[in-house]
């Protein structure tokens, strides 16, 4: 049976492995591999996501099956940073949640924005919100069915390749 829990320092080797199995999995196909390889390199080496578990405000969740790491998340709280169009405060950003290739469908997911949803309500948070590719139709479908709505929209470089990411909200 899967399981969530927060991810304590000791696992950023462990999140950083899934970060860049599941980001390739998602978006290697639709980009080119040097803008792929580009972002991966910045964003989900080992050092950079060691760095992201000591920053204030930023915390990790890990999904896992029989001990098996088969999803994560990241939550950002920092009162100060959000864009405009998220209108309730306080918020939270959903930086990040992906699960592994085999599992997608079968409900990590859910299980993962459950836990971000309750996690935040516990908190006092008035809001979520994140960014998602305008072209990630299975994402997008699966953030409207929990509740999100596009309330904006703002630039994300993947790479050297400036792309849109929706804004999407869901008031607490």
């Amino acid at each position: 049976m899967a399981i969530v829990k927060p991810a304590g320092f000791e696992s950023a080797l462990q999140i950083a492995g899934l970060s860049r199995q599941t980001f390739y999995d998602t978006f290697a196909d639709s980009n080119t591999k040097a803008d792929t390889d580009l972002f991966m390199d910045t964003q989900f080496s080992s050092e950079i996501l060691e760095a992201e578990f000591r920053q204030p405000g930023n915390f990790f969740f890990i999904a896992l099956d029989d001990g098996e790491p088969i999803g994560y998340m990241k939550i950002k709280q920092h009162p100060e940073s959000h864009p405009d169009c998220i209108k309730v405060l306080p918020s939270i950003e959903l930086c990040r949640l992906y699960v592994v290739k085999t599992v997608i469908a079968t409900g990590i997911g859910k299980l993962l924005m459950d836990y971000a949803l309750n996690w935040a309500k516990e908190g006092g948070l008035k809001s979520t919100w994140l960014g998602v590719w305008e072209n990630n139709e299975r994402a997008i479908k699966f953030y409207l069915k929990n509740g999100f709505e596009k309330v904006g929209s703002h630039g994300f470089m993947l790479g050297n390749d400036l792309q849109t990411d929706w804004l999407m909200v869901r008031n607490l």
